[in-house]
């Protein structure tokens, strides 16, 4: 079976949670809580989940990914396939056809301008775009009338939902950023803050790293929805405070991400005000080498960019012997319970595309030794650092401040300490460390550190544009305002040739090979990107918020506009 063949019967229109609500605004106010806090409303400029999730609710894609990773349309009238003449036969073209009479929310049409414009402002060559993956194998887009648009491919591409498709890459209103393109997108402060959008709702008052204040559109397409008229979005704190939020005091509707020890949460529980919900999809916690020299020292057009290589981490057998010297099943025991399993893939699911690596999974202490003392890493004045050519095998390791994180730092740092490795941690808030501010030293894109901890997934069920993130010239640098998705520095040509054989392959049995094949040459091959845990999703919800229907494949917002009230 080939990827076109799955194109021509692929109309899948999965049925979203039924309306439950009589009018608009009827259910009076839902409270949410993130414990990292959005810092900006505009996912093209950063690639934090906070950041995409929370403005899913305002802006959107054409379509989505549902919670069983099938195609929805959501502004397009239907999902694009060649079967219904939307994907051209020899797959170079992907033609999508926007719905009837929708309106932005200050009232003005939504049009093919509007789409056209959004890819233009993604693929400036001037700009930083924290979604230029998905635009990877796009020639041009173009308008054909107010409603149709037309995505042009380089070649011939199995997997044209990439661009427009899922929380990552909704649309933006032209009239209100058509003077934010390239270097001047980051400098649009009203446009990021405040987008005017077709989503269920709209920004009444945003608080950068703080709260989202928010109201029913009342220009959205389905005049009986959102059940909800207000929305308070607050970010910040932590996990535990917004468990129990949800959980224990009922003072908030749903709590994201509850990053916490399976006892915690099952304690939490028992204050019988909510509910858990949880699903595996494709998010991997994982350690990130950082293959350039992050010192202050260096110039500031230099420090972090591949014009100056890691002095300790360009050698691989360095990295390969900080993975061998970690327990990833003791973490799971300690961190996630049965929500977590130990795994050496950045892509663990879908099955197709997963490796069946496990070479990792073992820890030796040992062998990590052997093989620093081989690269000549050896502790010369005894005082249980390593050393060589009288520099200290001295790293310091970041994340943001959550307390499974903190704890996975103290286990590495202490099992890096056996191998004689010298550890400083340092946890940086979550608002700060995945937010997009080109100014601040903290940002994980910047990456100011040796080695940084976190986890992210990609929408959908395909990784093409999850793995092309690696592209030699996608990283972070001054050029592209610090934006970019390769955050490793990692760049190696015959990843992307085989990035290229990816997009122009349609067989899926060959697909998974080239997938499972890029997955290795980052992980197995390089250490570049050293997986812990795959994790499963776990959020909870207010036993009187209907509707949810959790989604490990896009935005966990993705239906936020069927959520209702339940009365008790």
């Amino acid at each position: 079976m080939n990827l076109r063949s799955a194109l021509l019967g692929a109309a899948a229109f999965a049925a979203l949670a039924p309306a439950a609500m009589a009018e608009r605004g009827s259910d009076g106010h839902v409270n949410i809580i993130y414990w990292q806090a959005p810092s900006i409303l505009n996912p093209y400029l950063s690639g934090g989940t906070k950041d995409i999730e929370s403005s899913s609710m305002i802006i959107e894609p054409l379509g989505r990914f549902d919670q069983d990773g099938a195609l929805v349309p959501f502004l397009a009238s239907e999902i694009p396939t060649v079967e219904n003449g939307g994907v051209s036969e020899d797959l170079t073209t992907i033609t999508w056809t926007l719905k009837e009479g929708l309106l932005w929310s200050d009232g003005t049409p939504l049009t093919s301008e509007d789409v056209v414009f959004t890819a233009e402002y993604c693929m400036h060559p001037e700009g930083g775009c924290a979604q230029l993956s998905k635009f990877d194998a796009v020639e041009s887009v173009e308008a054909i009338d107010d409603l149709t648009i037309k995505v042009n491919f380089k070649a011939p591409q199995p997997n044209p939902y990439l661009p427009f498709m899922g929380g990552q890459s909704p649309i933006l209103q032209k009239a209100q950023f058509a003077e934010c393109l390239g270097a001047a997108a980051s400098t649009c402060t009203e446009q990021n803050f405040n987008p005017i959008g077709t989503g269920p709702f709209v920004v009444d008052e945003f608080k950068p790293n703080d709260v989202i204040s928010m109201s029913a559109n009342p220009n959205y397409r389905d005049p009986a929805k959102p059940a909800f008229a207000t929305v308070t979005f607050k970010g910040g704190g932590d996990a535990a405070s917004a468990g129990r939020a949800v959980l224990e005091t009922g003072e908030f509707d749903y709590a994201w991400n509850l990053q916490l020890a399976p006892e915690v949460i099952e304690e939490m529980e028992k204050g019988g005000k909510g509910q858990t919900v949880a699903a595996f999809g494709t998010l991997v916690e994982r350690l990130e080498m950082n293959l350039t020299d992050p010192s202050s020292d260096l110039p500031a057009d230099i420090r972090a960019t591949r014009e100056a290589p890691h002095p300790i981490l360009s050698d691989v057998r360095v990295r390969k012997a900080l993975s061998m010297a970690i327990d990833r099943e003791l973490l799971v025991e300690i961190g996630y319970g049965q929500a977590g399993r130990p795994t050496c893939n950045l892509v663990p699911a879908p099955a197709r595309y997963a490796s069946p690596n496990t070479d990792c999974i073992g820890q030796d202490l040992e062998g990590a030794m052997a093989l620093l003392e081989e690269a000549g890493w050896t502790d010369t004045d005894g005082d249980g650092i390593r050393d060589k050519d009288g520099m200290k095998l001295s790293l310091l390791y970041q994340t943001s401040t959550n307390a499974v994180r903190q704890n996975f730092q103290d286990a590495i740092k202490a099992w890096w300490g056996m191998i004689g490795v010298e550890t400083e941690l340092r946890n940086i808030s979550g608002s700060v460390f995945f937010g997009g501010d080109a100014g601040s030293p903290d940002t994980f894109q910047k990456f100011y550190a040796d080695v940084e901890m976190y986890a992210n997934n990609f929408d959908g069920t395909d990784p093409q544009a999850y793995l092309s993130m690696y592209r030699c010239g996608n990283e972070p640098k001054p050029s592209s305002q610090w934006q970019g998705e390769n955050i490793n520095r990692f760049c190696d040509p015959e990843y992307d040739a085989l990035l290229d054989e990816l997009a122009k392959t349609g067989e899926l049995e060959k697909r998974g090979e080239i997938a499972i094949r890029l997955n290795e040459m980052l992980t197995k091959d390089t250490y570049t990107i050293v997986p812990l845990v795959d994790r499963g999703r776990v959020s909870a919800h207010s036993n009187t918020l209907g509707g949810v229907v959790l989604n490990t494949w896009d935005s966990e917002l993705w239906n936020v506009a069927d959520w209702y009230r339940i009365e008790e």
